[in-house]
């Protein structure tokens, strides 16, 4: 197993690589000047090309690339150009919040849809079949935002069971996890429609293997065959799709964060786009590209844990 999982890190680190390249040259295509963004249209000519040097605008490509990198990789990744501090600061300052919203939609979509998953597969084209796959399909349908206000709609204004602002900044954490409930439901709804219909699919398919009817014919229990040997063969589909996912998960907790005025990296991408803030911006693609990398690790690392045949590739 240590053999597998340094393989897999080793193999990670030209995908960052990649990654942060592609960042690099995205920023440095964008129309507009930092200089003139920190200074303002009336500086004069000498100020920003003083101010260009200072941020080593005037050097060759090649070296502010490869100042990047290593800059990136040992976790600085500059400093704002509206308030002048370190990005890393900003990042680390709302990450928690970010993170508990998408733990805690990876959670929910886990826990309902995988119990869904296998429960639509056993009773397929009923009730139970047609209920579940339609729910996974408005899932997929409504946009995050969408979702999110009819959720403040109903549950907020209508009900008035939850708050219209999730404030996680709040001390009490009974008082926390309540704010969550709404803004991680949104996500959980996105991640369960993809991960039941995964498992729904999946399921079907292992079910008519000869191996599961073989089991049967045994006398082994229906459930020791329905979880030990079907669904352990079936996750591997599912591993795959939450992975996937996961990234446009975060995606959507951007959106969400902004729906329910929740602080996160959300709030930073907007402020940073609505005041041309470049260098934030950078850093904050750099942050999620190293979330994406991660996320595909982790799913690497799960497949070996699922299936020990993996290991051995």
């Amino acid at each position: 197993m240590i053999k597998f999982i340094s393989k897999r890190l080793i193999l990670s680190i030209p995908t960052l690589v990649a990654v942060l390249t592609v960042v690099f040259i995205i920023v440095r295509i964008v129309p507009g000047d930092p200089a003139i963004v920190i200074l303002g249209d009336s500086a004069t000519s000498e100020a920003l090309e003083s101010m260009r040097e200072r941020l080593g605008l005037n050097d060759s490509l090649t070296k502010q690339y490869l100042d990047f990198l290593v800059a990136a990789f040992k976790g600085d990744l500059g400093a704002s150009l509206v308030t002048g501090k370190p990005v890393m600061a900003a990042v680390l300052n709302v990450l928690p919040y970010t993170l508990e919203l998408t733990i805690a939609g990876v959670l929910l979509g886990i826990v309902f849809g995988i119990p869904f998953g296998v429960l639509t597969a056993l009773y397929r084209n009923s009730s139970v079949d047609y209920f579940t796959r339609t729910i996974s399909l408005l899932g997929l349908s409504f946009p995050a935002f969408y979702s999110a206000i009819l959720l403040i709609l109903v549950f907020s204004l209508y009900f008035g069971w939850f708050p219209v602002i999730s404030d996680p900044q709040v001390g009490d954490p009974g008082q926390r996890l309540f704010h969550l409930v709404l803004p991680a439901i949104n996500l959980g709804l996105i991640m369960m429609a993809y991960i039941t219909r995964a498992t729904r699919s999946s399921m079907l398919e292992v079910l008519r293997e000869d191996y599961v009817r073989t089991a049967k014919a045994k006398g082994v229990p229906g459930m020791v065959v329905l979880f030990r040997h079907a669904l352990r063969n079936a996750l591997i589909p599912v591993i795959t799709v939450i992975g996937l996912y996961l990234g446009v998960l975060i995606g959507n907790s951007v959106l969400t964060e902004i729906v329910f005025n929740r602080p996160g990296l959300g709030k930073l991408i907007v402020g940073a786009l609505n005041q041309r803030d470049y260098s934030m911006l950078q850093g904050l693609m750099v942050v999620y590209a190293f979330f994406i990398v991660v996320t595909n690790l982790i799913t690497d690392l799960t497949y070996g844990l699922t299936d020990p045949r993996v290991k051995r590739q």
